[in-house]
């Protein structure tokens, strides 16, 4: 695919570069790493690259031997020898027959039918029908005597049909080595600074994974709405994986504020013989005393607190009052009449006067009480009948 100029070029250009296998290939346009690898492996070894095309034959001699063997010993049949041994393919069959015994290969060469040639004038007539689209091309090599590959090769030919690839060329003049060093530490610098935009996504988005795990709230996660206290315990569980400087600026903590929460955590509760309390008597009462009631029965005992500490002690004990809902009324009591046919099926056009009559009722408010409105009006003009 490639010229020995453009390989070699390629290979200088690499070791140049600094073994840059991604610099080259943006630059050059051509070929793929790992092919320049294996051009380089090869410079290395040969100090020079190969000419011509390389073939490699996957079959040792021994298994050509076989097959070939096999082949005469079971009457000259190719795909019969293909399908027992599993290999070769029947067209690399013959051409180790060819080389291994040649007259058995002209034999061969005899046996087959001659090629078809066609005139310059055939081939014309043969693509001229295939553009006016009647007959299909299999139809037209059928005709011709010759395979759909042939005739679409003519088209190619005469039409110049098919796609050209064209190979990006290398620019003119190579970049000085100190220019290539120059934007290899620009490059380097700009993949640092990726790698550094990545570790922040990666962050801000284990930071609301854990916060959804601790924190389970139903409306969705905002950081901006958590508490420092429920910032606090995020901190804590992502403490193992990240920095505290790391987590910090994500949930907009400052660092005292971290600090005089993690002890205010570690203290004591100083409401705790209050707490339980609170709850026995919100127990013993049948659970419908409120705070203001509960701050009433802790002051006939002698206990000097404030409701505001009651109220909030109550709401994280979750000590909430059931209160029954009263039922809105409805005086509603289902249909009572059996219903009735719809006749009119929303057509309101009538072709004569008093054809259909159309009624409704509506209330009114007004100070001496309330008043209903009912009119009649024909759907022939809009009138109101009544």
């Amino acid at each position: 695919m490639y010229s020995y100029e453009d390989r070699i070029r390629a290979v200088k250009f690499y070791i140049n570069c600094g073994y840059n296998a991604a610099y080259t290939v943006s630059k050059l346009g051509y070929p793929d790493a790992s092919n320049l690898k294996r051009w380089y492996r090869e410079y290395s070894e040969s100090n020079d690259l190969h000419k011509g095309r390389k073939k490699v034959s996957k079959f040792s001699d021994r298994e050509k031997r076989d097959a070939v063997d096999y082949y005469f010993a079971h009457d000259r049949n190719a795909l019969q020898t293909v399908k027992a041994l599993g290999y070769p393919s029947r067209p690399l069959l013959i051409q180790w027959v060819k080389e291994l015994f040649p007259e058995e290969g002209k034999r061969r060469c005899k046996s087959f039918k001659p090629h078809v040639r066609c005139s310059q004038e055939e081939k014309i007539q043969a693509v001229m029908e295939s553009c006016k689209g009647n007959l299909k091309i299999s139809q037209i090599a059928k005709i011709y005597g010759v395979t759909p590959s042939a005739v679409s090769i003519w088209r190619k030919e005469l039409l110049g049909e098919g796609r050209t690839l064209k190979m990006i060329q290398p620019p003119a003049e190579d970049k000085s080595i100190e220019q290539l060093i120059r934007e290899k530490a620009e490059l380097e610098a700009k993949v640092k600074r990726l790698e550094n935009d990545v570790y922040k996504l990666q962050l801000e988005r284990d930071v609301l994974e854990k916060a959804g795990d601790i924190l389970k709230k139903e409306e969705g996660i905002n950081l901006d709405q958590l508490t420092n206290r429920e910032k606090v315990f995020l901190i804590d569980a992502l403490r193992n994986k990240y920095k505290l400087n790391e987590l910090l600026p994500v949930l907009k903590l400052s660092k005292s504020s971290y600090c005089y929460q993690v002890q205010c955590i570690k203290s004591k509760d100083k409401y705790k013989e209050l707490r339980q309390q609170i709850k026995e008597l919100f127990i013993c009462n049948k659970e419908i005393y409120g705070c203001r009631r509960i701050h009433c029965l802790l002051k006939k005992d002698g206990i000097i607190v404030s409701e505001k500490i009651v109220r909030r002690i109550m709401n994280e004990e979750q000590l909430i009052v059931k209160a029954a809902r009263k039922r809105k009324y409805n005086s509603y009591k289902g249909e009572i009449t059996p219903e009735v046919d719809n006749i009119i099926k929303r057509d309101f056009s009538a072709k004569k006067p008093n054809e259909k009559w159309l009624t409704d009722i509506t209330e009114f408010h007004i100070p001496a009480g309330k008043i209903y409105l009912s009119p009649i009006i024909d759907c022939f003009d809009g009138m109101v009948v009544s």
